[in-house]
């Protein structure tokens, strides 16, 4: 008989409805996010999230295999990994939304690539093309279209979530160069559950010692939290990871640069958030250029592969 619930999660067509449905769904976090830093702080919001995925994925996990895989000579950089890829990462990327709208932290946040690149070419010599060098100039440009609007409040709240952007900026990509390093030694979901524990131990000193009061945790923040733990955070991977295997890097990683536009839609219809008409020409700069330079870069390096 034949399995009518097969499913070819190789499929393109699927993955490209799933990536876009995931897209959505990470626009949506940033403002369940905002909810929740209302009655706690950007850390303590990261382990009830990474806390919460780990618990899941570990019983997964159980009924999957039982193997230890964990390796004593990598431990620091587990933590090295969970401090800069989750710790200082949402951290910054939460704490900047207290101060600016959404929207805003998003495109703040596609300059990620960018710098990658700038790195790559400071300290590996991996010297980029020239439509790669000039994108990221075009998107840089575009980054100051985006704070210029604001330029008079840089010494106020708006300068911390600038700041707080930039930190969540530069410490992924010192946890994308780590975390490089690891991948050749693991399977994915065991380095996930490896970096989602070491994620929660790191953050669990701070969160314990300020829970908020029971009474704040209504429907709407209990919810909340669970989407970031579940939907945004478990199911967000696994379908990244298939797609990664299935239509490539490059068409993968432009999905992900499209998150400005999901965010300013949600942050407009949830939270009422505006945006200046001079920060919206730099987030479209920003978008388009940041999503030029992956692309380039995605054929230096052979394509969608």
């Amino acid at each position: 008989m034949q399995d009518r619930s097969h499913i070819n999660w190789k499929s393109k067509p699927l993955n490209y409805v799933m990536m876009s449905i995931m897209v959505f769904s990470w626009g949506y976090e940033y403002i369940l996010a905002k909810n929740v830093l209302v009655i706690m702080h950007p850390l303590s919001l990261v382990f009830y999230k990474y806390g919460l995925a780990f618990l899941f994925m570990f019983l997964i996990k159980l009924f999957k295999d039982r193997r230890n895989p964990i390796k004593k000579k990598h431990i620091p950089m587990y933590f090295l990994c969970a401090l800069f890829g989750e710790v200082l990462y949402f951290a910054g990327e939460y704490g900047a939304i207290n101060y600016l709208p959404v929207s805003i932290v998003t495109i703040l946040l596609t300059f990620v690539p960018v710098l990658s690149i700038l790195i790559e070419w400071a300290l590996y010599k991996r010297k980029p093309r020239i439509g790669v060098v000039f994108g990221a100039l075009v998107c840089i440009v575009g980054v100051s279209f985006v704070v210029g609007p604001d330029i008079a409040e840089i010494v106020s709240g708006a300068g911390i979530g600038y700041i707080l952007a930039s930190m969540s900026v530069i410490s992924w990509n010192v946890y994308n160069f780590i975390t490089e390093r690891l991948t050749k030694s693991y399977l994915t979901f065991d380095l996930t559950l490896i970096q989602l524990g070491a994620s929660a131990l790191v953050c669990m000193p701070y969160a314990l010692t300020h829970i908020p009061p029971i009474s704040a945790f209504d429907s709407t923040i209990i919810f909340s939290i669970l989407y970031l733990a579940t939907i945004a955070s478990m199911l967000g991977f696994v379908i990244y990871l298939n797609s990664l295997n299935s239509i490539g890097v490059t068409p993968t990683t432009l999905f992900s640069n499209m998150l400005p536009i999901t965010t300013t839609f949600f942050g407009y219809i949830f939270l009422g958030e505006m945006i200046e008409p001079m920060q919206i020409i730099g987030g479209i700069v920003v978008v388009a250029s940041g999503s030029v330079v992956i692309y380039l870069k995605g054929k230096e390096l052979g394509g969608n592969t």
